[in-house]
């Protein structure tokens, strides 16, 4: 039975709100565990917790050579940009780095035309500038003075530094997709980059105090492992079956909005209004992409060449 398409938005919003908790629930364990580790136990629990599914679906294989680079080309991208992402969560807020992370889809495009020669299109670069006046609002807190000066904080940096990686997985992805199962190639992007991980910081896991890692910190790397990767990648394959890639990536400009309200369930309280005004400039960006994807859908000439779903 075919899902109605509000059905399928519920979803979608499901998933949002899952993958936003993971800037709120990575600020609250970073300064618990160097990145490395942390990082290398949620893609091992991950990669451990996919594996039955993958054998069930799929016929499993080690992969040539050719391949382990494709999926380590990309992995690097994934690895690179979630070290800098707990890293820079110890200088900078949740909110901060959501805001931040809306860029993603427009560099992702800006990347995807001179990759894979994707056209841009209005409605994507007007959902761009959007995305990125809101969330340089939240970022210099509405403060003319801040912007002008760019006062940017050193986690704010970090992070915008690690964005300008996770924008390019999208396009390799696309370039370097070889026709397999996209959760064939998630797997193994997982474990490839557990291998980048251990290469990284292996040595240091022997001098780490395990015992003394408090059970908080394992229940947030379980939860960002199973949740925020496994969870949301299946939501997001099946979501863009029904509504497309684009409508879908669409919904990464709600991060914003949806961690004020998760910040302030908790008690944390709302941010200034000045930061508010911010978070509701990036709203629209989504609106524009889901319109414009309906009206391309609506002439027939869909000239998106849509990003593949995560």
């Amino acid at each position: 039975m075919k899902p109605s398409t509000w059905q399928v938005h519920g979803c979608v919003l499901i998933s949002t709100t899952l993958a936003a908790t993971s800037f709120t629930v990575g600020k609250a364990i970073a300064p618990a565990l160097e990145p490395t580790p942390l990082i290398l136990l949620r893609f091992c629990c991950a990669a451990l917790l996919f594996f039955p599914y993958i054998r069930w679906r799929h016929e499993l294989s080690l992969p040539s050579l050719h391949d382990l680079g494709r999926y380590s080309l990309i992995s690097g991208v994934l690895v690179g940009f979630f070290w800098l992402m707990f890293f820079a969560l110890r200088f900078t807020s949740a909110l901060n780095t959501g805001a931040i992370f809306t860029l993603v889809p427009g560099i992702s495009s800006i990347y995807s035309a001179l990759l894979v020669k994707e056209r841009l299109g209005r409605y994507r670069l007007a959902a761009l500038f959007t995305a990125m006046a809101g969330a340089l609002w939240v970022i210099f807190q509405g403060d003319p003075a801040r912007l002008l000066s760019l006062e940017l904080n050193q986690g704010d940096l970090i992070f915008f530094s690690g964005c300008l990686l996770m924008a390019l997985y999208t396009p390799l992805v696309r370039l370097l997709h070889r026709g397999e199962p996209m959760a064939i190639m998630t797997f193994w992007v997982l474990v490839t980059g557990c291998g980048w991980l251990l290469l990284l910081g292996g040595y240091s896991l022997f001098s780490i105090p395990w015992l003394e890692i408090a059970p908080r910190v394992w229940a947030g790397i379980v939860y960002l492992a199973v949740f925020t990767t496994i969870i949301t990648f299946f939501i997001s394959q099946w979501a863009t079956l029904h509504l497309g890639p684009t409508r879908v990536i669409a919904y990464s400009y709600l991060y914003p909005l949806v961690i004020v309200i998760i910040q302030w369930l908790l008690g944390a309280g709302l941010p200034p209004t000045r930061t508010l005004v911010g978070v509701a400039l990036i709203l629209p960006a989504m609106l524009i992409l889901q319109r414009g994807k309906r009206s391309r859908q609506v002439r027939g000439g869909d000239h998106f060449i849509d990003p593949p779903g995560r």
